[in-house]
C-alpha cells in the first residue's frame, strides 16, 4: 500500500493506513509532532497507528540536532525476541496447562520480581561494566538499584506477554514482549518533566513533545540515561529467553534453537535518511532496513508475524510494532466480559479471567491487515499462532 501525504504546516505526514481509521486525537497529535521545527523532511506513521501519552503510537520521526523523551515514550527499549525451536508440533504435550505454570514459575510477571538476581555469564559477559554505569545514571533512579537488578529477566504487565507459538510448518517458536521495567520509565517520566521546563519548548503546540537540543548538557545526559535504558531492555528479554529455554529443554532435552530475532520499537536510533545524519524515534515501530528481520505481534488470540524489512526510504526504513489498538484498555473493559475473552481466545492455554479483558483481540486492529497496508515496507516470512500466552 502507497502512504498518504497529509499536508502539515513545517513537514508532511506520510500515512501507512486509511486517514479515515485513524482518531482525531491520535492525527492532532501527529500535526503537532510534524508542526515541530526540528522535525526533518515527514512524519512517517504505521498502520498501527493510535494515540498515546506524549506522542503518537505508530509515529517514527525524523529530527536534526533535537529528540523529545515522550516520542520515544516511558517504556524505553521495549521490544519483541523470538526464537525458532527444533520441536514440532506434536512434541507438545496434549495439555499445555502445566507448561504454561512452569513458565510463570520462572519469569515473574505484572510487578514481581526475582528474589534474588536471575541473569550472569550464560546471558552476558559485561554485566559489571553495565551495572558500573548504573551509578552514572540521573540521581533520580539511585535509590532503585536493588529494583533494576531483581526486575531484570521479568515481562511486567499490559500487553507484555511470552508466547509459545505455531507457525504454518508447525515448528514451535518462542516470543516475548517487554521492555525496561521500572527502571525506564523512572528515567523516561524525569527526562520528560526536565524537557518540559526547558524555555525554549514554552511556545510548542503540545509541551508533551518538549525536546532536548544536541550541544546541551540536558541532551548529554538523557542520551546517556536513553541508552542504557535500551540496553537494559535489550538485556532482560535475553535473560528472560534463556530462562524459557532452560524451562523448555528441562521438558525437551534435545531442544535446539535458532539464533534470536531482537527488535526495539520504543527508541532511538542515530542514523542517515535522505543524507542527513538525524536522530530517529521510533515509538511503536520497528527498524525494517532492507534485509532485518522483524516481529509484528497481533493479539492474545490472533497470531503474529515474521517479516523482513524491504528498506523504504519514505517510511525511515520502519514498519508497525504490532497490531495497535482500536480501543482504550478503559473501553474495553466496559464492552466486553470474561465470557468474550474466553471465546476469543479459544485454543490458547492463557488467563481468561477479567483482570486481562483489556487484552483481548478485539480490542486490537486487524493483523492481518496491517500487514497488507504495509506490504511495502515488509515481506512474511512467517506466520505464527500462539498455544499459549502468558499475561502479567
Amino acid at each position: 500500500m502507497a502512504a498518504t501525504t497529509i499536508p502539515g504546516t513545517h513537514v508532511d505526514i506520510r500515512l501507512w493506513a486509511q486517514p479515515t481509521s485513524v482518531e482525531d486525537q491520535a492525527m492532532r497529535q501527529l500535526h503537532n509532532i510534524a508542526a515541530l521545527p526540528w522535525t526533518f523532511k515527514h512524519v512517517a506513521v504505521m498502520p498501527d497507528v493510535h494515540y498515546g501519552k506524549g506522542a503518537t503510537v505508530g509515529s517514527v520521526i525524523a529530527m536534526r540536532d533535537a529528540v523529545s523523551p515522550a516520542a520515544v515514550g516511558v517504556d524505553i527499549g521495549c521490544g519483541m525476541t523470538a526464537v525458532r525451536t527444533s520441536l514440532h508440533a506434536n512434541d507438545l504435550p496434549a495439555t499445555l496447562a502445566p507448561l504454561r505454570t512452569r513458565l510463570e514459575q520462572a519469569i515473574p510477571v505484572g510487578f514481581g520480581a526475582h528474589k534474588e538476581a536471575a541473569f550472569g555469564d550464560r546471558d552476558a559477559s559485561d554485566w559489571a561494566p553495565f551495572w558500573k554505569a548504573f551509578e552514572d545514571l540521573t540521581p533520580t533512579v539511585k535509590a532503585d538499584s536493588k529494583r533494576a537488578v531483581q526486575q531484570m529477566g521479568t515481562l511486567g504487565g499490559g500487553n507484555h506477554f511470552i508466547e509459545i507459538c505455531l507457525d504454518t510448518a508447525k515448528r514451535v517458536w518462542v516470543m516475548l514482549h517487554s521492555g525496561s521495567r521500572g527502571i525506564g520509565n523512572i528515567l523516561a517520566q524525569h527526562h520528560i518533566e526536565v524537557a518540559r521546563g526547558l524555555a525554549h519548548n514554552a511556545e510548542l503546540p503540545d509541551r508533551d513533545l518538549a525536546v532536548f537540543l544536541a550541544g546541551t548538557p540536558q541532551m548529554a545526559t538523557y542520551r546517556h540515561d536513553l541508552y542504557w535504558a535500551q540496553d537494559y531492555a535489550r538485556r532482560n528479554r535475553a535473560v528472560m529467553l534463556r530462562l524459557i529455554c532452560d524451562v523448555l529443554k528441562a521438558d525437551f532435552p534435545i531442544i535446539e534453537f535458532d539464533d534470536p530475532i531482537s527488535v526495539h520499537h520504543n527508541y532511538v536510533a542515530e542514523e542517515t535518511h535522505f543524507g542527513e545524519d538525524v536522530l530517529v524515534t521510533r515509538k511503536g515501530a520497528i527498524r525494517a532496513g532492507k534485509g532485518d528481520l522483524g516481529i509484528i505481534p497481533g493479539s492474545m488470540g490472533t497470531g503474529s508475524y515474521i517479516v523482513r524489512g524491504l528498506g523504504n526510504p519514505d517510511s525511515f526504513e520502519s514498519a508497525s510494532h504490532g497490531a495497535g489498538r482500536r480501543m482504550s484498555r478503559t473501553k474495553a473493559r466496559k464492552r466486553y466480559t470474561r465470557d468474550d475473552l474466553a471465546n476469543q481466545t479459544k485454543g490458547v492455554e492463557c488467563r481468561k479471567d477479567t483482570g486481562v479483558v483489556d487484552e483481548i483481540p478485539a480490542a486490537y486492529k486487524d493483523i492481518d491487515e496491517v500487514l497488507r497496508e504495509q506490504d511495502d515496507l515488509v515481506e512474511i516470512v512467517a506466520k505464527l499462532k500462539q498455544v499459549i500466552c502468558v499475561k502479567g
